[in-house]
């Protein structure tokens, strides 16, 4: 017994040994049969399971924002995107051994069809087989790029075969192709490597095929690799010349602008196109869509097996402006009519009796027409104008624009600042009523040189008499208004001035200017130089938005809205709206209405008076105009200003006219006419 119970001990005391050992046989074993496999993938099929990595890749690639539309109040578009067609080779679905081959045939089909290509390369094969660089402004630029240490890093001598040679390699073109071949295919393959052609961002062989083209392009193209035509938006301005100042544009963004937004965290890159001015660049955070991101997954044949949208692209709203498209176009047409027909008649008359200053300087002008209900701008034009669609920051129409001397891209409507002239005496005659240095009845006599400064003579066009404040308005006497003024004093007057919104802002969303006051922005100032403030000299310098806030300001009895060119911003599919325009009052004259009604009377006799400055003009019309006429002396010929209302007893719309050098006051006095024609015939 003794025996077997030591034995049966002696056997449990060895079982832990045993099963030890058979634990650490097979983890050798185990660690052992990992180590050849190991060794089999990356030392036996390394490469081969590299590559099919490679192929077996989930690449993202993503889909571009659609930039929201701007219409006018009646929906009618202003810059809107329309559909266009383009040929593009998409990295993912290519057959890389064939693409050499499949540029070459879509040159082919490009010639064939009449539809140009992408050409970026800055060299050409001459008639005799030799290869030069092209000589332009764009071209020169290009070279620079091409031969720069980013690519060849070659001298800037370098001739075009060189270039050629060390592109031909640099892109390992064995192949033997002709000259011209050769060449087409170098820009396709250079072109693409500018670009950043990969696996996310497809190559645009060839954009905006017409659609004439389309059904051939479309059928030479199936069946080859990689290989597709996609529609894209195209931002463009239908009428691309009535609103460029105000409409503003985009481009690209700065490192610097990146770097701002990305302070205030909002989301761009360094690819990505901005509201550069205008209308653009005030609405950018409403226009600005969003692009949308979208992953392809390959699998280890290279084929695709999947796509999956992971961010869907965000359109950007609408902006719908108060702009009046037809009140629009009008108010471009008649000012550039009326501009040049100020210059032609004083050339004219220069050569006719040989004066000089008589308007044969003219070649600039503004306007804005506004909503007396709500100040909204219903149109707003500056001569020159320029077309929009050919704008770009730095191609040759805008280098062009730039030397021009009239400065078509000046926004003289509204950052133009002018002497205003004779308009300003509305106001003169409110501030100089309500502070009781004049009544209704006051009689002034006009002697027609105001002296009481010997320094700063007042010269009145006519020899008046007596006049009370209305005969002084209806008539634009100077000397009654000089007197005015100097009874007021500069710090009254241009208190008045702040109130009706002259040299102020007048809160319009986009860039603006806030002129200049006599006065309170004047760096040196005598007593004497008041009695030229208060007829609308000095340094009185008021910009075209401001004169017509101030006529609505005195059309709404006082009462300042603020001025604006939104209507309301909707969705893109203008279903939804996401924001409105709300009035905002910003200020009130200060003046009676008792007071108002005498000055708002006046400014009706000078349309309906015999002797009133305007009556030739508006005398007959079939409304009501009340209005005010000015000519600010400056060097050169004069320019030409006026101001209006109408209804005279319901007032709707204000305008004011600022003509350059103008001369003579019915060319400003006609374009208000023209867009008062227009306006109460659709009404």
């Amino acid at each position: 017994m003794r025996l077997k119970f030591y034995k049966k001990k002696n056997t449990e005391d060895n079982r832990p040994k045993h099963a030890a050992a058979v634990c650490i046989i097979t983890v050798l074993l185990f660690f052992a049969l990992f180590c050849i496999r190991l060794a089999s993938w990356q030392l036996v099929h390394g490469e081969e399971y590299r590559q099919l990595a490679k192929r077996s890749t989930g690449y993202t690639v993503e889909t571009d924002a659609v930039r929201g539309e701007i219409v006018d109040r009646n929906g009618e578009g202003l810059v809107v995107n329309t559909t266009h067609y383009k040929l593009v080779i998409d990295k993912l679905y290519a057959d890389a051994d064939s693409l050499n081959d499949t540029i070459l045939s879509l040159v082919d089909l490009m010639e064939r069809t009449g539809e140009k290509w992408n050409d970026a390369l800055p060299i050409k094969l001459n008639p005799k087989g030799k290869f030069y660089f092209v000589q332009s402004d764009d071209a020169a630029e290009e070279k620079k790029r091409l031969l720069s240490e980013d690519y060849l890093n070659l001298d800037e001598n370098t001739d075009a075969q060189k270039c050629i040679n060390e592109l031909k390699a640099r892109y390992e073109i064995e192949k033997n192709y002709s000259d011209e071949d050769l060449r087409n295919l170098i820009s396709v393959l250079y072109n693409m490597e500018v670009t950043g052609y990969s696996n996310s961002k497809p190559y645009t062989f060839a954009e905006d095929i017409s659609r004439d083209s389309l059904s051939a392009v479309s059928e030479n193209t199936q069946g080859i690799s990689g290989v597709d035509i996609q529609t894209y938006m195209e931002r463009g301005a239908p009428d691309s010349d009535i609103a460029p100042h105000l409409l503003g544009a985009i481009g690209s963004i700065t490192e610097d602008e990146y770097d701002s937004l990305k302070d205030e965290g909002k989301d761009y890159s360094l690819s990505d196109k901005i509201g550069k001015f205008g209308v653009e660049l005030a609405f950018e955070d409403y226009l600005k869509g969003e692009g949308g991101t979208k992953i392809i997954q390959r699998n280890y044949d290279g084929n695709i097996v999947d796509t999956v949208e992971t961010i869907d692209a965000k359109q950007g709203d609408t902006v719908y402006l108060t702009i009046d498209k037809k009140l629009q176009q009008t108010a471009v047409k008649s000012l550039a009519e009326n501009v040049k027909g100020a210059k032609s008649q004083g050339v004219s008359e220069s050569k006719l009796y040989g004066t000089k200053n008589v308007g044969e300087d003219c070649e600039t002008g503004a306007v804005v027409m506004l909503s007396v209900d709500d100040f909204s701008v219903l149109a707003s034009a500056s001569y020159p104008t320029y077309d929009l669609n050919k704008y770009s920051e730095y191609g040759d129409y805008y280098v062009k624009l730039v030397k021009n001397k009239n400065a078509p891209m000046y926004n003289r409507a509204f950052v133009g600042s002018f002497a205003c002239g004779s308009v300003i005496k509305p106001m003169v005659a409110s501030a100089g009523l309500e502070e009781k240095v004049i009544s209704k009845d006051t009689e002034i006599y006009c002697k027609q040189n105001y002296d009481y400064y010997p320094s700063n003579v007042v010269k009145c066009m006519h020899y008046h008499g007596n006049l009370n404040v209305t005969g002084a308005i209806t008539q634009s006497c100077n000397y009654f208004f000089a007197e005015t003024g100097r009874r007021l004093g500069i710090d009254t007057m241009y208190l008045y001035a702040e109130r009706f919104g002259l040299g102020e802002y007048t809160g319009v969303e986009v860039e603006e200017s806030k002129g200049v006051l006599a006065g309170r922005d004047s760096k040196t100032w005598m007593p004497g130089n008041t009695v030229q403030a208060a007829i609308g000299q000095s340094d009185n310098a008021f910009t075209p938005l401001q004169l017509a806030t101030y006529a609505a300001a005195i059309a709404n009895d006082g009462v300042r809205l603020k001025t604006h060119v939104m209507s309301k911003i909707t969705n893109y599919e203008r279903t939804k709206t996401v924001k409105s325009y709300e009035p905002e009052e910003v200020e009130t004259s200060g003046v009676s209405q008792k007071n108002l009604d005498i000055v708002q009377n006046a400014m009706l006799s000078v349309t309906q008076n015999a002797k009133g400055t305007a009556n030739y003009m508006f005398g007959n019309y079939k409304v009501k105009v009340a209005a005010k006429t000015g000519t600010a002396e400056n060097s050169g010929s004069d320019h030409t200003t006026f101001i209006c209302y109408a209804p005279y007893d319901d007032p709707e719309v204000a305008i004011a006219v600022v003509i350059e050098h103008g001369a003579k006051g019915k060319y400003s006095m006609q374009v208000a006419k023209d867009l008062l024609d227009v306006y109460f015939d659709e009404k």
